[in-house]
Formats: structure tokens, C-alpha cells, sequence
């Protein structure tokens, strides 16, 4: 309460409810309140030093437990007297404008140091680029190394029937209105899960295609961060046009999990695992039936399954026409919007 009545002398008096944050760490932070008055929006105003630095000393009298200091504290209170203090220790990435420099989080483990640290934080701070790969060194790694270590892949049908069952995903979200799910772009499929894994796939000229991503809180990623020091060599055997500019984002932050590469007709990867332990973070291509299923599920209920899989079958070979795509979702749905997806991947029947 002494904190509430602090924080409550910011701003101007009168104040419904307030909501306070503080981002720390020994080498640095953010902190701000917002303030409510009546039903209008919030106001923000810096919070006062001498304040600041009360919270910072309850932070170090904290520092003893087995979880280490917080990294964020998010205090929320009323006017009538209710209040609420929530502590996080990096279990969800922070917003961008509450993470702190790698340096100051670097800093506090110098001060406080700990047995581990989300393995997100610990890539942030530890990674240093050690996924990137640019074409310079993806072309001098497949020429002094080549491509003979990569291995290949079960798990997943061939290149064109990947991107058929990516697409007609896509369009069975968009159909059904969700704001989630996958999506396709000229050459470039998308997809983020609900846990926070997720994966891209860019095709390439030749029948080329890469798809790399990551699952959230991926095994080999903790040992790497936590305790080993060293990460899995996804790009093992990769050739040289496996690099930054077809990789998923995730590799800029060191959370890329694995890396996939079709060549030549076939599937290769390096050191990832295999694709039954990654399904979390691709949309769900392994089979066709899975595909069928999420287009029934987004069309209407007298649409028959057979149309759906028929849908699937000629995306599979680029043959899709709007009146197939009718059919399999019946009456309901943006058909408008998912025949847009289907004509970006490219597998639209040129005769309708």
C-alpha cells in the first residue's frame, strides 16, 4: 500500500485505478504508471527517482529466492484500495518497450547470478547472431564442407504436395474468418501457432524449397542455452542457398529449432530433429486428411468430404478452380478470400 500511495502522488489526484510497470535489471530499466480517470484513456507519467529506487531495493531483497530477482513487476491498484502486484521472471518474452539491452540483463547476472534463464532471454542475450547466416558464409561452408553430411527426411509428402495442403489450409482459415492459422504469399507460406512455435517455407526456382522455424521452449535449445554452450548445426550439409534471406525469423534471435531443405526431389536436413517432434510449430501438412478435415470444419455442414478432398487433390497439383473450392466449403465462409490464397500460391486452374 505504501507503493500505491507513491505511485498515486505521480499524477494529478482523482485517479480511479492505476496500473504501474517496472522493467529492471542492474544495468538499467524502464519504469511507468499509467493513471485512469473516470472512463476516459489513460494517462502516463514518469515515475519519480526516489520511487524508482525503492522498488529497486525490494527487488535486491528478493534476490535470494530460487527463482533469482523479478524481471518485470506490474503493479495494479484502485482508488477504494484494492491492489495487485504481478511478478515476472521471463517466462513469456517481455513487449519490446520493456526488454532492456542484452547488457544490462548481462549485467544483472553478473549481480545476481543464476542457475538458468529462459531459454528466450538466454538467446537474447547469449546468441550473439549464432543462427544467422548470410550467403557469403553459407557459400563458403558448402564449399569447403559440401552437402554430403545432410540427411534426408521422412515425415513429409514431396514439395508440390506440401505447398498444395499449405495453401488450401490457408484458405480454409481465411474462409472461416480466423484471425489465426496459416497463410500464403507469392512463394512464401506462414505459420504461427497458438503456443508461441511456428515455421516458414519459401520455394526457390528448380523445385528448391526451404522450411525452418522453431518450437517454443525446444529441448535442445535449453541445453544449448543453459547448459552445453552449444547449439545443434541445423545448416549441416546445407547448400549454399540455405541463408538468412529463406530463413524463418527466428533464426535473427536464436530460436530457429530446426531447418529443412528440399533438393533435387528430396528432403534433407542437418542436426534438426525429426518432423513427428515439430509438428507443434507446422501447420498440420503431414497428411492429406488432416487438411481435409480443417476444410470441412471451416465450410458448411452439407458441404460432402469428397469435395474437400478433391479440393486438396487438385491443389496438390495446381489444378484448383472456384467452383471446386464451392463445393468443399458448401455455403458459408469467405470464398472470396480463399480463393485469393489459393491464386497467390499459385495453383489456380488457368481455365477457371
Amino acid at each position: 500500500m505504501a507503493l500505491t500511495r507513491k505511485l498515486g502522488t505521480v499524477g494529478p489526484s482523482g485517479w480511479a485505478r492505476l496500473e504501474a510497470v517496472f522493467a529492471l535489471a542492474a544495468g538499467g530499466g524502464v519504469a511507468r504508471v499509467d493513471c485512469f480517470y473516470g472512463n476516459g484513456p489513460a494517462v502516463r507519467f514518469e515515475i519519480p527517482d526516489e520511487v524508482l529506487e525503492s522498488v529497486r531495493a525490494q527487488r535486491i531483497r528478493e534476490s535470494g529466492s530460487d527463482l533469482g530477482p523479478w524481471w518485470r513487476m506490474v503493479v495494479r491498484a484502485t482508488a477504494e484500495g484494492d491492489f495487485e502486484a504481478e511478478y515476472d521472471y521471463g517466462s513469456e518474452p517481455f513487449p519490446a518497450d520493456q526488454l532492456l539491452a542484452p547488457e544490462a540483463y548481462l549485467a544483472d547476472l553478473q549481480a545476481f547470478p543464476r542457475t538458468r534463464l529462459p531459454a528466450w532471454l538466454a538467446a537474447y542475450v547469449r546468441q550473439e547472431d549464432s543462427q544467422r547466416r548470410s550467403a557469403r558464409q553459407a557459400a563458403a561452408r558448402a564449399r569447403s564442407v559440401g552437402v554430403a553430411s545432410a540427411r534426408e527426411v521422412e515425415g513429409l509428402p514431396g514439395l508440390a504436395a506440401v505447398w498444395g495442403r499449405w495453401a488450401v489450409l490457408s484458405a480454409a482459415f481465411v474462409a472461416g474468418e480466423s484471425e489465426r492459422g496459416p497463410r500464403v504469399f507469392p512463394s512464401m507460406g506462414i505459420f504461427e501457432g497458438d503456443g508461441r512455435s511456428g515455421s516458414t517455407l519459401y520455394l526457390l526456382p528448380g523445385d528448391r524449397a526451404v522450411l525452418s522455424g522453431g518450437v517454443w521452449g525446444a529441448p535442445d535449445l535449453e541445453v544449448a542455452y543453459n547448459s552445453t554452450g552449444v547449439l545443434p548445426d541445423y545448416y549441416a550439409g546445407a547448400p549454399e542457398w540455405v541463408a538468412n534471406q529463406v530463413l524463418n525469423p527466428r533464426a535473427a534471435n536464436g530460436l530457429l529449432s530446426f531447418c529443412f531443405w528440399w533438393d533435387r526431389g528430396k528432403l534433407y536436413r542437418g542436426e534438426s530433429a525429426e518432423v513427428e517432434q515439430l509438428a507443434v510449430a507446422m501447420p498440420g501438412i503431414r497428411t492429406a486428411e488432416e487438411v481435409v478435415d480443417a476444410v470441412c470444419a471451416a465450410g458448411s455442414a452439407d458441404a460432402p468430404r469428397s469435395a474437400a478432398a478433391v479440393l486438396v487433390a487438385a491443389a496438390e497439383v495446381g489444378a484448383v478452380t472456384r467452383d471446386l473450392l464451392k463445393d468443399a466449403l458448401g455455403s458459408v465462409g469467405d470464398v472470396d478470400g480463399a480463393w485469393y490464397q489459393l491464386s497467390l500460391a499459385g495453383l489456380v486452374d488457368a481455365r477457371g
